[in-house]
């Protein structure tokens, strides 16, 4: 018989606290969640009063089993899953199956799987907090709820099989909305003029932009104003009117939070969301390493706090007063955001004398890769402020105003290790400026025109989604990676060279959303209820009341929406292509992949293939039809209907009326693939007969 058995979720998580515990102890998994909502039915029983259905997870009857076996045979157990309302639900679903009483002190969290943080943790168990439970309990019975009632309404109108959920139809909305402001996007146009300027006395050459007339800004918008400017300055003479020299100061980003460290992987290591939080989750369980044993790499990553511990700030100005010496320490507190739980710490290494490079060796590449940028972002974090030389010149040149500016890093701070990337993949450089002494002639060696136009918004990537969704209070640290997942999984969006956009099918789920549930499905009200959940989670708010307030309107809604929809019958486009087996006219349906062309004689006639897009404009070439398709990354691409029969035209741009064509250098990979397989056919071909003439 056990003296202690710990109960935590994972089998890495387990083998990690064992070494810290004594040999009476005994550590198990159960495999994350072992009862839930049911698959087969909403399992929310309205007319009692929302009360949850829970069962048992189907294939964890053994495990169950086991766990019953260990707990009965142990003088006390303790529950120490994750320290989140997760958690705190598995927690409190174990003390149900294992008959537990959930008011004794059986719960222990850590926010660091550390020798320390364990013991401390058993030492100091407590109840199981119920009002994060209930707030985990509001969520999966809120989204439960808008989910079945909400998606038999897409199943009449659009195809079955689809879903709605209550945080996910938003992310796409954000997509769908900024995919639509780019369509909507008219180009302005706008100019800049840029001078090559020469400081005679240092032969150095530099820049100055057009800024304005007698240093009053001015913008450009048509060449005849610009071709006006030039008139004006030819054989001007340039003075440097002003020149001010300054310092600026850049501080350290703080530790990550979840959906920082997210943002960053992105960005800098290309991973998904699915993938950092999966790396980050073997980082935080343990991580097998020589003469140390299994060890927690990181503190628990699902948190939105900056705030770090006193023993790790020490830990840290250690390493730097180590690694950099005295002038590079800065001890830094950074406020957390106002809306964050502030549970945990931010996210750091939990040993800060394990360097990334010291155990290289032991981690598998993308292990070393977010562990590295994680510890490093943490070191920099209390690490001294980076400062910069900056001047910047005024010039005139008959009354009209250019500006030329620069600056050079004077000293690195934080900057020798770790700089922030940012969405527009920028790096800020040295501008190094010649010494300019004011009242001075400088020579103009080159005027260049430039004309530019205004651009459309990005579309979001992983990485920009999660910080709208984070700025707009929309979902937390837990829920960013599962709700993009789902919605790529459910094909309502797509990625295009790592930028997301709406598949068509997204766009019509959306817009009957929005038609029919607009006071669910919009950003307001998601917020809202995040804000309610922590009400709840805070105990200050019972979560029973917040959903009884939800539903009431909600029920309204959905009778109105089924009424209206009461004989509506799903209008299927008909196509002009004719079914090659029974003769009627194919129609078009949406499946995971887009559109289809299917037999409306189904079930009797079960045809069915892909529907080929064509645009209007024929064929450079031989004037045929030119069709659109994607390669395997989603980029489209155009080809001529008759490649390879007869025309080998293919183009990665879509094709202009009346334009003549030129063999393109690069060729999209299909074409790459053709010529291949060509290729290989050939050899295959010349092999053979070298084979035939030996025998």
């Amino acid at each position: 018989m056990a003296d202690k058995l710990i109960i935590v979720e994972s089998p890495a998580k387990a083998n990690t606290i064992k070494k810290f515990l004594g040999g009476s102890t005994k550590v198990v998994a159960s495999m994350g969640h072992i009862r839930d909502l049911p698959k087969s039915k909403m399992g929310i029983d309205i007319e009692h009063d929302f009360e949850p259905e829970y069962i048992n997870i189907r294939g964890k009857g053994d495990l169950i089993k086991s766990l019953k076996k260990e707990a009965a045979s142990s003088k006390k157990v303790y529950l120490a899953t994750d320290p989140d309302r997760e958690g705190e639900a598995i927690a409190w679903h174990l003390a149900h199956i294992l008959g537990i009483d959930e008011t004794a002190d059986v719960r222990v969290t850590f926010n660091e799987i550390t020798k320390g943080a364990v013991q401390e943790a058993i030492k100091t168990p407590r109840k199981i907090d119920m009002n994060l439970t209930d707030a985990q309990q509001a969520r999966r019975v809120l989204d439960r709820i808008v989910g079945y009632k909400i998606s038999p309404v897409l199943w009449k109108k659009v195809r079955r099989g689809l879903s709605a959920g209550r945080v996910q139809s938003v992310a796409v909305k954000l997509i769908v909305d900024r995919e639509e402001e780019i369509e909507k996007f008219i180009p302005e146009e706008y100019w800049n003029i840029y001078a090559t300027l020469l400081e005679e006395k240092s032969k150095k050459s530099f820049e100055a932009k057009f800024y304005g007339k007698d240093n009053k800004k001015q913008e450009l918008h048509k060449k005849e104003e610009v071709d006006e400017i030039l008139k004006q300055i030819k054989n001007a003479k340039y003075v440097v009117q002003e020149v001010k020299k300054g310092e600026r100061k850049r501080n350290p980003a703080p530790p990550f939070t979840t959906s920082t460290m997210q943002q960053e992987a992105s960005r800098k290591l290309g991973f998904t969301l699915k993938k950092t939080m999966s790396v980050a989750q073997g980082l935080y369980e343990g991580v097998k390493i020589p003469e140390k044993g299994t060890v927690g790499l990181i503190t628990y990553m699902r948190t939105d706090s900056t705030r770090i511990s006193e023993v790790a700030r020490t830990a840290a100005k250690e390493q730097i007063l180590k690694m950099y010496g005295e002038e590079y320490y800065n001890n830094r507190y950074y406020k957390t955001g106002k809306d964050a739980q502030d549970a945990h710490e931010a996210i750091r290494p939990t040993y800060i004398d394990i360097t990334p490079d010291e155990i290289k060796e032991s981690l598998t590449n993308d292990q070393y890769k977010l562990y590295r940028l994680i510890y490093n972002r943490f070191i920099a974090s209390q690490m001294a402020t980076a400062i910069y030389d900056t001047i910047q010149a005024t010039i005139d040149a008959n009354h009209y105003t250019f500006k030329a500016t620069g600056q050079n890093l004077k000293f690195k701070g934080f900057m020798v290790l770790y700089v922030e990337g940012n969405d527009e993949n920028k790096e800020e450089g040295d501008t190094n400026l010649p010494e300019l002494v004011e009242n001075t002639e400088v020579k103009e060696q080159k005027i260049e025109p430039k004309q530019s136009f205004t651009e459309p918004p990005p579309r979001f990537t992983e990485a920009s989604l999660v910080k709208a969704l984070e700025e707009k209070g929309i979902g937390r640290p837990s829920t960013y990676s599962p709700t993009i997942t789902t919605i790529l999984e459910r094909r309502y969006i797509e990625k295009i060279q790592k930028q997301l956009a709406p598949t068509e099918l997204g766009r019509i789920v959306n817009k009957l959303l929005i038609e029919n549930f607009s006071d669910v499905i919009n950003v307001e009200f998601t917020a809202k209820m995040e804000s309610e959940f922590d009400q709840i989670a805070e105990g200050k708010e019972k979560w029973k009341h917040t959903i009884r307030e939800f539903y009431t309107p909600f029920e309204k809604t959905i009778e109105k929406v089924e009424k209206e929809l009461e004989h509506v019958e799903l209008v299927e486009e008909v196509s002009d292509v004719p079914c090659e087996k029974c003769g009627k006219m194919m129609v078009i349906k949406y499946g995971k992949y887009g559109k289809f062309l299917a037999c409306p004689g189904y079930p009797e006639c079960k045809n069915a293939k892909p529907l080929v897009e064509t645009i209007d404009v024929p064929c450079p070439k031989c004037g045929a039809k030119v069709q659109i398709r994607k390669t395997k990354k989603k980029r489209n691409y155009y080809i001529c209907e008759n490649n390879p029969k007869s025309c080998n035209y293919i183009s990665w741009n879509k094709p202009k009326p009346g334009e003549i064509w030129e063999e393109p250098e690069e060729k999209p990979e299909v074409e790459k693939k053709q010529e291949k397989k060509k290729t290989t056919k050939k050899t295959t071909k010349k092999k053979a007969s070298t084979k035939t003439k030996k025998k």
